[in-house]
């Protein structure tokens, strides 16, 4: 009857540390858009007009610890999108498979640039919240 007690004791006192761990858990991995402020505003195009783009651009990260990875890293992030941005064409930013085309790729950039300097791409999705050209 004292073992019967003593384990049930024991296990009264275990729960609450166990519920910690799994609380603790889900918070790491916890979904986070992360807003690259102020928008990316820009010109693109080189067939003598110039074109402007404005983009309100959101990343997906997992975690808080990714969002301070992405935050220390976010001005080569903006350089890296500024680059690709003012590479595009009206082509390439007239219609919605092409923006999709453009997220897509911009995604890899950044992953790429993480991984450079991180090891890991740290974010799982970019999302366009606004995109303006004209």
């Amino acid at each position: 009857m004292k073992r019967f007690l003593a384990f049930f004791f024991v296990l009264c006192f275990a729960l609450p540390a166990i519920a910690e761990t799994s609380e603790a858990d889900a918070a790491a991995t916890k979904t986070i858009y992360y807003a690259l402020v102020p928008a990316l505003v820009g010109n693109y195009g080189s067939d003598g007009r110039l074109k402007y783009y404005k983009a309100d651009i959101a990343l997906r990260v997992s975690g808080s610890e990714a969002e301070t990875k992405v935050k220390h890293h976010e001005p080569l992030i903006r350089n890296q999108l500024v680059t690709l941005f003012s590479q595009q064409t009206d082509a390439s930013l007239g219609t919605v498979e092409a923006k999709e085309t453009l997220r897509q790729e911009a995604l890899k950039q950044v992953q790429a640039v993480l991984t450079q300097e991180e090891g890991k791409p740290l974010v799982d999705d970019l999302l366009f919240n606004n995109l303006i050209v004209q």
